[in-house]
């Protein structure tokens, strides 16, 4: 699964890395390239909850095998795109495929590993999305300078093709190929959206790790336009923000790990953590402030670190609280609300750039953690959850 997150980051990253290039050759302005992303965001929304009950109900081997083949040939139609509605259209379908990555990588999760490996699991299978980020401009920038950027589409789509051929072998484990069956211990319950921590998880999620989407897709057009850095520097120097996403998850996976097994991570120490968390994020504002390159960079990286948290944090306390048995369609809600977020926000921080209100995207984007924390501390500040994030016996079961 880290393997299929990483493919997911490399297909998406594509676009965001030759950003610069393609809106010169095609004549998209930045707010038009913002309408693209947020058609992504709206499909990839509406994916993750399908994608996430499909796999809860159907499997693993059959929902991956389904969504990865849909992606795949959706990313490699981006080589044929002519203008905004071609362009639009291929990212749109690459957005609904897509939506099953996480719910397929914590289902995967939550399957094979004990409650007290879950989150360092979990950290493994997401990361393939941060090092995806990482590996995107070290592959894709060399492939699209020596054969054209249409090309680099048609490689994405050659390696998603080799994934599905590995699954085709690898799924074959009895704890992957089983669909789940509803286990005479914990009745399957559904998952009520009256239930405010639901809407706590989301709030957490989607505005708390909305600096990931913001840094992802932005950084490229901030860095070429305003700090005149040429598409190949881009190439060498966009791996690093995402390395700090990656090491992020394995930070905040561990350190969830080491609470559980100490029977110490409580609704308590989730509030706090992700305090920290809300008032780190606000570096992010001073960016424009930074006077070399080399300094922003190490910003981008640190606020990438921060972000992680709201995705390792409020999953581990979500699959916990409101039971395991529905990882697929907890980790679809997250991504999908994720991603509700970015097709809201990245027209508005298109529309800056073209502005050249640079110093007001990264304010904004800043401060939107902050409302994060704010609402799933509502949500949490009177639940009374039992042990470690609130883990049943019958969930330590599973």
């Amino acid at each position: 699964m880290l393997l299929a997150s990483l493919i997911s980051y490399i297909d998406r990253n594509t676009l965001a890395l030759l950003a610069p290039t393609i809106l010169r050759e095609t004549g998209l302005s930045a707010q038009e390239y913002g309408f693209v992303i947020s058609g992504f965001s709206v499909l990839y929304m509406i994916g993750n909850p399908v994608w996430g009950r499909c796999l809860d109900g159907i499997g693993l081997r059959l929902g991956m095998t389904l969504a990865v083949s849909f992606w795949t040939i959706a990313s490699a139609a981006h080589a044929f795109v002519g203008g905004f509605w071609s362009l639009a259209g291929a990212r749109t379908a690459l957005g609904f495929g897509e939506g099953a990555t996480f719910p397929g990588a914590l289902r995967t999760v939550v399957q094979t590993l004990p409650p007290s490996r879950r989150s360092r699991g979990t950290a493994i299978a997401y990361s393939g999305g941060s090092l995806g980020a990482v590996i995107t401009p070290l592959v894709i920038t060399p492939v699209a300078i020596w054969w054209g950027w249409r090309f680099a589409f048609l490689f994405t789509g050659f390696v998603g093709a080799c994934w599905l051929l590995l699954w085709m072998f690898v799924s074959r484990r009895a704890d992957v190929r089983t669909v789940p069956v509803q286990q005479q211990h914990e009745p399957l319950q559904p998952l009520r959206f009256r239930d405010r921590r639901v809407w706590g998880f989301m709030s957490a999620y989607a505005l708390g790790a909305m600096p990931i989407g913001f840094i992802l897709y932005g950084a490229a057009i901030y860095l070429g336009n305003v700090r005149e850095v040429s598409q190949l520097t881009l190439g060498k120097l966009l791996w690093a923000p995402p390395l700090g996403w990656e090491a992020g998850y394995f930070f905040w996976g561990w350190l969830c790990d080491r609470c559980v097994a100490k029977g110490s991570a409580g609704v308590p120490l989730y509030r706090t953590l992700l305090g920290i968390a809300a008032i780190l994020s606000l570096s992010l504002a001073f960016v424009t402030a930074i006077p070399t390159t080399a300094g922003v960079m190490v910003q981008l990286f640190f606020s990438m670190f921060v972000a992680a948290a709201f995705v390792i944090l409020p999953i581990a306390h979500a699959t916990a609280a409101l039971s395991a048995r529905h990882a697929g369609l907890i980790a679809g809600l997250g991504a999908g609300s994720w991603s509700a977020v970015l097709a809201l926000l990245m027209p508005v921080f298109g529309r800056l750039f073209d502005l050249g209100r640079y110093q007001d995207a990264f304010g904004i984007a800043a401060l939107i953690p902050c409302l994060g924390f704010a609402g799933w501390w509502i949500s949490t500040r009177s639940t009374k959850e039992k042990g470690a994030c609130g883990l049943t016996a019958s969930a330590a079961t599973q």
